[in-house]
């Protein structure tokens, strides 16, 4: 019990002021290793800020994050070390190959096993053929492929992925699901801030909607889940909460 607890990543009434205005409400979830949790919400919910938040690109006004029982802050090492983010920009740079960008975040966060590590990263994500080609030439779905590569990169025990499928063609959004659900299986913990229900039913354990910067309901999907019926939750608990 306590090995699960150490394993969890917990948030305690965050709350984020932007502005003067109240963006994110005494928010209160828990992550358990192996999990993966999707938040869903209307645009404008504030689903970008509580990612932003988690990843350490925001301080919280208020409330606490923590993993393995340490605070993460906005200058937390672990958080860097620990989380690995994929939000709406790639941080690849355009005139550098996929294996340069990834040799310079790899020195940056101080991985090990480079040479060793970065083929089979390339390979796993269908670009090892394109290893040597300046990006700048590449599609987006070969872009959010290498995305994937360098947030592998440093091996984090959490992944937040925030809203990853869009823009995917179909054997992107099928190669990006099964490295989700080997990483799941792997024990990493995931976040999926996303709007595309399809994607959410195939590969959440849990889903909590986030509405006017709260936390209105979470649903525990089980084996006889079906889509439709999800969508008719989402769609009562954001009417009425």
């Amino acid at each position: 019990m306590m090995k699960e607890m150490a394993d969890m990543l917990e948030i305690k009434n965050l709350t984020k002021v932007l502005a003067d205005k109240l963006v994110l409400k005494n928010i209160t979830l828990t992550l358990n290793k192996g999990e993966v949790l999707a938040v869903i919400g209307p645009n404008g919910a504030g689903k970008s800020t509580f990612f932003k938040c988690v990843v350490g690109l925001l301080q919280p006004s208020s409330g606490d994050i923590s993993f393995a029982g340490r605070q993460l802050t906005k200058k937390s090492l672990i958080a860097k070390r620990k989380i690995g983010f994929l939000g709406h920009e790639s941080y690849l740079y355009s005139s550098l190959s996929s294996v340069e960008n990834l040799l310079f975040y790899g020195k940056l966060y101080k991985v090990n096993h480079l040479e060793e590590k970065i083929p089979l990263l390339l390979k796993e994500v269908g670009l090892h053929l394109f290893k040597d080609v300046p990006i700048r030439s590449f599609s987006r779905g070969m872009i959010q492929r290498l995305s994937i590569a360098r947030v592998l990169l440093s091996e984090p025990e959490i992944l937040m992925l925030d809203e990853p499928h869009t823009g995917l063609d179909q054997e992107a959004v099928a190669l990006l699901n099964r490295i989700i659900l080997s990483k799941k299986a792997a024990g990493i913990s995931i976040i999926l801030i996303s709007h595309d229900f399809e994607q959410v039913h195939k590969l959440a354990d849990r889903v909590a909607v986030l509405k006017s910067g709260r936390i209105i309901d979470t649903l525990t999907m089980g084996e006889e889940s079906n889509l439709y019926e999800m969508k008719e939750w989402y769609e009562k608990v954001v009417t009425e909460g």
